[in-house]
């Protein structure tokens, strides 16, 4: 299947997104919105001050009132003629027509008045509004401020709460379970007696993790059939995430495995290096008849990273009620392709263009550490000044 027909169908597999249920702000990290998040309040909800310095009520110079304004207080109108101290952020007082920001006032007491007068020191005449935020500046009441499937950031949790939130409706993230194929791998140690370290587990958990799992588990299955028919049926997961074995190697036994437990091949290989045989299967429905999927990832890691991003990503961000991100393209340095395959490249951006990094085979992990993301090289190659896709590599 070509590459960009099997993001398609593992988007499209998904179906409507996971239910709805309402998280507080900090827990609702990472969803999605399932409804537009409009405003509770205005914003700001009252007129403040944008500066440092004097509320005024009309021209100057302004006898001086006392005591001052802060943030959180509420202030006394203001007569014509007058000012008041106040505080960045802090609601200006009735009456108020601008405000004099501190390096452009002056006050002085004078002999034959009793209080102290504030005079405009700096060039031009002090516009009525200047240095006010005036309420309603960024948002009204009701206003929409962002759409369902949006996901949320730290900057949504705080735009959230900003706008009156205490708890948002935001779909449940799918549950991943991963397991893990081979009686060859690691836990510990450095490699030894024919056996080499698992480093699919420490990798894909978070990045799965960060394409918007819940990762409910990650357990061993050994090379046998019957383990893995078991721990697929039983696997409580929205997502069964399996590495290697979706080859026709001695030990490969997974699509024996999807066939004897029922399941229904909707991607069986793609026209991608690395990573070609990787897959995707409608797996039974749970007890709940909750419907479950099956991303296959070849073992070698760089080919399963690619089978993440062509798969499972989109797989779970569908799930998850996240809206399709915006293409990334940039400019390319001479990328090599595969000649009859879409290639996906380790690649550093460095002054706007997309750059090869060595350590790029399907077994090497070396390359995807240092990239800055995996650039979409169609069959052939690109010359260099052509654009290209460059698909995230999650971070910290």
């Amino acid at each position: 299947m070509p590459w960009e027909q099997a993001r398609t169908v593992a988007r499209n597999s998904a179906g409507r997104p996971l239910a709805k249920i309402h998280r507080g702000l900090p827990e609702a990290l990472g969803h999605a919105l399932a409804e537009p998040l409009t405003a509770r309040t205005d914003l700001p909800p009252f007129d403040t001050s944008a500066m440092d310095g004097w509320a005024v009520a009309g021209p100057g110079p302004w006898r001086l009132r006392g005591g001052g304004v802060l943030a959180g207080e509420q202030p006394a109108p203001l007569l014509p003629g007058t000012a008041v101290p106040l505080a960045t952020g802090a609601m200006l007082p009735p009456g108020a027509t601008a405000v004099l920001r501190r390096e452009h006032g002056e006050s002085e007491t004078p002999d034959d008045v009793p209080d102290d007068v504030l005079h405009h020191r700096s060039p031009g005449p002090l516009a009525p509004g200047r240095d006010i935020r005036p309420r309603g500046q960024e948002c009204r009441t009701g206003e929409p401020l962002l759409p369902a499937g949006t996901t949320v950031t730290p900057a949504v949790l705080g735009l959230a709460a900003a706008a009156g939130y205490d708890r948002l409706a935001v779909h449940r993230r799918p549950t991943v379970e991963l397991l893990l194929l081979g009686d060859e791998l690691l836990d510990h140690g450095v490699p030894r007696e024919g056996r080499v370290r698992d480093a699919l587990g420490p990798l894909l958990a978070p990045w799965l993790h960060r394409g918007g799992a819940e990762v409910i588990g990650a357990r061993r299955v050994a090379d046998e059939l019957g383990p893995l028919c078991a721990a697929m049926r039983r696997s409580p997961a929205d997502v069964v995430v399996t590495t290697g074995s979706t080859a026709a190697g001695p030990v490969d036994f997974l699509h024996t495995a999807l066939a004897e437990t029922g399941a229904r091949l909707l991607v069986d290989s793609v026209a991608v290096r690395p990573g070609h045989p990787m897959l995707l299967a409608e797996l039974p429905p749970a007890a709940d008849d909750r419907p479950r999927l099956l991303v296959g990832l070849p073992g070698n890691p760089l080919a399963a990273v690619a089978g993440a991003v062509t798969l499972a990503t989109p797989l779970l961000r569908s799930l998850g009620g996240h809206r399709d991100r915006t293409v990334r393209r940039v400019a390319a340095a001479a990328l090599p392709g595969h000649p009859g395959d879409t290639r996906l490249l380790p690649v550093r951006l460095a002054e706007g263009a997309a750059e090869p990094i060595a350590f790029d085979g399907p077994a090497m992990l070396r390359g995807l550490a240092l990239a800055d993301g995996l650039a979409v090289v169609p069959p052939g190659g690109l010359a260099a000044g052509a654009t290209t896709e460059v698909l995230a590599v999650p971070g910290p």
